[in-house]
C-alpha cells in the first residue's frame, strides 16, 4: 500500500510539469510540424539575432579600429571575413551591422504596425466620409514606390537612425491598413458584433474588445514578413548612401561604402554582407509564409 501511496504521489506531483512543458513547448512543436520550413527559417533568425544581440561581446575585434597591416587583405584563419579597404574586420562590422539593420527593421515594423493597424480597424469599422477619406490619403502613400518615398523624407529631414526608422516605416503603413481593413470589414458583420451594439456598448468598445482581436493574427503575419522588406528598405538606403551615417556599420551601408571607394572591390568585401541580407530576407520571408499557414484555420486540417 505504502508502494502504491508513493508512486501515485509521484504521478501527482509530476502530471502539473508535463502540463506546463507541454503548453509551453506546444505551439512550437506544431509550427514546426505543419510548417518544416517556417521552423527552420525560425531557427535561423533566432541565431542571428543572437548574434546580433551580443555582437560587441562576440565579435572577434572592434569593427570601428582600422588596421593597416590587413588593408585589403582576403579571407584567412586570423581573419575569416577577410578586411575591408581601411583594415576593418569584416565579420565583425557583418555581426554589428545585422544588429543595427534588425534595430532599424524592428522599430520601423512596429511603428508602422501600431499605426495601420489602428488605422485599418477604425478606417474598417467606421466607414462612411472617414473610410473614403482615409482610402484617397492610402492610395497617395501607395502610389509612390517604398524606397522613393522614404528617399523624399530623408533629403528633407536629413539622414540618422531616427529618421531612417520613420522613413520606412511610413513605408509600411498604407499596406498593413488595407489588410487590416479588410478582415475588419468581414469581422463587424458577424453575430456578436450586433449583440454587443444592440447591448449598447460604444464605438470604441467594440473596436477594443471584439474587432482588435480578431485582426490580430492577420496582423502577426503581416508583421513578419514585413520585416524582410524593412531590411532590406534599410539596405537599399544605406547602399544608396542615405541610411544609417557611417562609422556606425550596417549591412547597407558597407555595400555603398565599398563600391563608393573602387568601381571593382575585392569579392570579400561584398560577398559576406551581401549574403547576410539575402539570408534574413529568405528567412522572414519563410517565417511569414509558415506563420501564415499555420494560423489559417482553413489549412489547419491539411497541414495537420
Amino acid at each position: 500500500m505504502n508502494v502504491l501511496k508513493n508512486e501515485s504521489d509521484a504521478i501527482v506531483t509530476s502530471k502539473p510539469s508535463n502540463v506546463f512543458n507541454r503548453y509551453a513547448w506546444g505551439p512550437f512543436v506544431a509550427f514546426y510540424r505543419t510548417s518544416p520550413l517556417g521552423g527552420i527559417a525560425a531557427t535561423i533568425l533566432l541565431i542571428l539575432f543572437f548574434l546580433a544581440i551580443f555582437s560587441p561581446i562576440l565579435a572577434p575585434s572592434d569593427p570601428l579600429t582600422t588596421y593597416p597591416e590587413f588593408f585589403r587583405k582576403g579571407p584567412s584563419l586570423e581573419r575569416i571575413f577577410g578586411s575591408d579597404h581601411l583594415g576593418r574586420d569584416i565579420l565583425s562590422r557583418t555581426m554589428v551591422g545585422t544588429r543595427t539593420s534588425f534595430l532599424v527593421a524592428f522599430s520601423a515594423v512596429i511603428l508602422s504596425k501600431v499605426v495601420g493597424f489602428s488605422w485599418g480597424v477604425s478606417s474598417g469599422f467606421l466607414g462612411n466620409k472617414f473610410d473614403l477619406i482615409s482610402q484617397r490619403f492610402l492610395d497617395v502613400l501607395m502610389a509612390f514606390p517604398g524606397v522613393i518615398l522614404a528617399m523624399l523624407l530623408l533629403v528633407g529631414v536629413g539622414s540618422g537612425l531616427i529618421t531612417v526608422i520613420v522613413a520606412i516605416s511610413l513605408t509600411g503603413i498604407a499596406g498593413t491598413t488595407r489588410v487590416i481593413r479588410s478582415v475588419t470589414l468581414s469581422v463587424k458583420e458577424m453575430q456578436y458584433v450586433d449583440a454587443a451594439r444592440a447591448l449598447g456598448a460604444s464605438n470604441l468598445r467594440i473596436m477594443a474588445r471584439h474587432i482588435a482581436p480578431q485582426c490580430v493574427a492577420s496582423l502577426m503575419v503581416v508583421a513578419s514578413v514585413s520585416l524582410g522588406g524593412a531590411i532590406f528598405s534599410e539596405a537599399a538606403l544605406g547602399f544608396l548612401g542615405m541610411g544609417v551615417p557611417p562609422p556606425d556599420p550596417s549591412l547597407g551601408n558597407m555595400l555603398g561604402g565599398v563600391l563608393g571607394d573602387a568601381y571593382k572591390p575585392p569579392w570579400w568585401m561584398v560577398v559576406y554582407p551581401g549574403l547576410t541580407i539575402t539570408l534574413v530576407v529568405l528567412a522572414f520571408n519563410l517565417f511569414g509564409d509558415g506563420l501564415r499557414d499555420h494560423l489559417d484555420p482553413r489549412l489547419r486540417g491539411k497541414l495537420d
